[in-house]
């Protein structure tokens, strides 16, 4: 039996897949095991290839492999997909009713059972719970507690009535009989279930949840995928804290009324994905002229124009570094995985309002699609810490004012942050704008002040670098000659692959950065490995170009563009070619 299951659900667009595998996840979740999901869909709301996979342990998983025990196959193309992952003893379940199935023929080694699908969810009172009858018997070959899935049931369906709820319990348990009286197999599958309590929760929802616990009350977007769900989670949670979720006609009113809500003094937060990016990349200038505190979230996805919007990519890091006409002080951060993209969130609003400068928040498909098993405590709200800055009130405005009574919001400090007051402060009444400006906020072509006031604003990121902790993240073998960089979501897989690289007998450094700007020094990191290996999911290569920048340093790159994650046993293999490959010499 394998120390973990990798079971899936596929068919077309409009199958209902999305809600069978959270259902299925949920219950596996309720049981108290660890569940890690991937999901792979098209752009479009009916027709093509479409499914929801889930791995589950007792113990933590953090990635997808090419691995797959149990399938649930809608269509005949489900198997063809899944193929390759496919082995001697993996199950194969599926309606041979189904016009388009009644020719399936399963491959030597493997099981197919041809359950009705159709027909026992119209006992049950409906057609439309086919898939649920399909989840039952998945419980029967996984010898999975039908009353965890009865949990997961009442979840989803309560709002619709107990008379639903109870009709899906019986497809359940129709599909979960059948396999049991038809089927003489041993299947091989035994899922454990254990005491413990874990949470569910995909990227978007964690930045969500972030967003409400650092204080954002003001959320507007434009919906695009993969970035949706972060405004459909804040929708109705946010109201519950004074807050509001405003849906704009595009990502230009999106990000413009973002500006004016942090302008009004609200912690404020627009979400897109590559194509909004460029859109609000103009305002994206006067968030920063005008020293104003917003975080825009980026969950990439293909690129470039609309490329593939429901596919895997890393391809926004330049746009995100160097986006913008003239120079533009900023900062960058980039979850490495769920938990983080709660905490990265909670920083990135702090980092924004302490230094009165725009923050990507940067995410990714992979990151914001995936559902993940934590425990409670991994998101402890007593943990989180409210940082906002330079704001002055009555007490201490008059420090901030000239000889006139004026307040100086875009004063030259010496650490590049200004003082700040909110609307309704007596005495701060003051503009900005977008022009070039002096220390009153009033547009001018002074040389000298246009100087001050560029130095002032790039002044901000260099004591943040020295005031703020930009660390890494370490795992493996510290003393290893071997150092492996990655940045996003290639954490999870990046771990787990270490533990198939040490059962080869190579030993690795792993090091995840969180920050892309500013970003640790790795130099002497850098320095003491005899291999360097770079992991990211875009075709050229851009994180390794900043540490090959940063370093001087060649580096070997592990690029994939494909639109597909990387998986954990994928990227061992991968490492272990690139050690084969002769070792670069410092640039010169």
């Amino acid at each position: 039996m394998p120390a973990d299951l990798n079971w899936a659900i596929g068919g077309e667009a409009g199958d209902g897949i999305d809600s069978t595998g959270k259902i299925f996840a949920q219950a596996l979740s309720r049981a108290g095991r660890h569940v890690f999901t991937s999901k792979d869909f098209a752009s479009r709301i009916r027709g093509g290839y479409t499914a929801y996979k889930v791995r589950t342990s007792v113990d933590r998983v953090e990635s997808v492999v090419d691995r797959l025990d149990i399938l649930i196959a809608l269509t005949e193309r489900t198997i063809d997909e899944n193929m390759n992952e496919l082995h001697e003893g993996s199950v194969i379940i599926y309606d041979g009713e189904r016009t388009t199935m009644q020719d399936v023929e399963v491959p030597e080694g493997m099981i197919g059972l041809d359950v009705p699908l159709k027909s026992l969810a119209e006992d049950a009172g409906g057609a439309i719970m086919r898939n649920i009858v399909a989840l039952g018997a998945a419980c029967e070959v996984t010898n999975f507690p039908i009353a965890n899935l009865d949990e997961s049931l009442e979840k989803r369906f309560k709002d619709k009535g107990q008379a639903i709820v109870e009709n899906n319990k019986k497809a359940a348990r129709l599909g979960q009989d059948y396999v049991q009286e038809e089927f003489d197999h041993d299947f091989d599958y035994d899922v454990e279930t254990t005491d413990n309590d874990y949470v569910l929760l995909n990227g978007d929802e964690a930045i969500g949840m972030g967003a409400i616990a650092a204080g954002c009350r003001f959320y507007s977007g434009y919906p695009i995928t993969p970035a949706t769900d972060v405004m459909e989670y804040l929708t109705g949670r946010i109201d519950r804290y004074g807050g509001k979720v405003v849906q704009a006609e595009d990502e230009l009113a999106a990000i413009n009324m973002a500006l004016g809500a942090a302008r009004a003094g609200a912690r404020a937060m627009t979400a897109t994905s590559g194509p909004g990016i460029d859109l609000m990349t103009e305002t994206f200038g006067l968030v920063a002229t005008s020293e104003t505190p917003l975080v825009i979230c980026d969950v990439m996805r293909s690129g470039p124009s609309t490329g593939m919007p429901t596919k895997q990519e890393q391809g926004d890091l330049n746009q995100l570094l160097y986006g913008g006409h003239g120079e533009i002080p900023r900062f960058v951060v980039a979850p490495t995985n769920i938990s983080e993209c709660f905490w990265k969130t909670v920083e990135a609003f702090n980092l924004a309002e302490k230094y009165q400068t725009p923050v990507y928040l940067v995410a990714d498909l992979s990151l914001a699609v995936t559902e993940q098993t934590f425990p409670p405590e991994t998101f402890d709200m007593d943990e989180v810490e409210i940082e906002r800055g330079k704001i002055v009130d009555e007490n201490d405005i008059d420090a901030w004012q000239n000889e006139k009574g004026q307040f100086q919001p875009h004063f030259p400090t010496a650490d590049g942050v200004s003082p700040r007051t909110l609307p309704g402060v007596e005495g701060g009444a003051h503009m900005t704008t977008g022009l070039e400006h002096d220390e009153l906020g009033r547009r001018t072509e002074d040389t000298d002040v246009r100087i001050e006031q560029v130095d002032k604003r790039e002044r901000k990121v260099d004591t943040a670098r020295d005031e703020e902790d930009w660390s890494y993240r370490e795992f493996g073998d510290p003393d290893s000659d071997t150092l492996v960089l990655s940045w996003g979501s290639n954490e999870g897989a990046m771990r787990e692959a270490l533990e198939f690289l040490e059962g080869e007998g190579t030993d690795v450094r792993f090091i995840s950065v969180p920050y892309i700007f500013p970003r640790p020094d790795l130099s002497e990191e850098i320095e003491a490995a005899d291999d360097v290996i770079v992991v990211e999911c875009n075709a050229t290569g851009q994180f390794a170009d900043l540490i090959e920048h940063d370093s001087l340093t060649r580096v070997k790159r592990v690029n994939k563009y494909n639109g597909v994650r990387f998986k954990a046993d994928e990227l061992a293999e991968e490492i272990e070619d690139k050690l084969a490959e002769p070792t670069e010499v410092e640039a010169e």
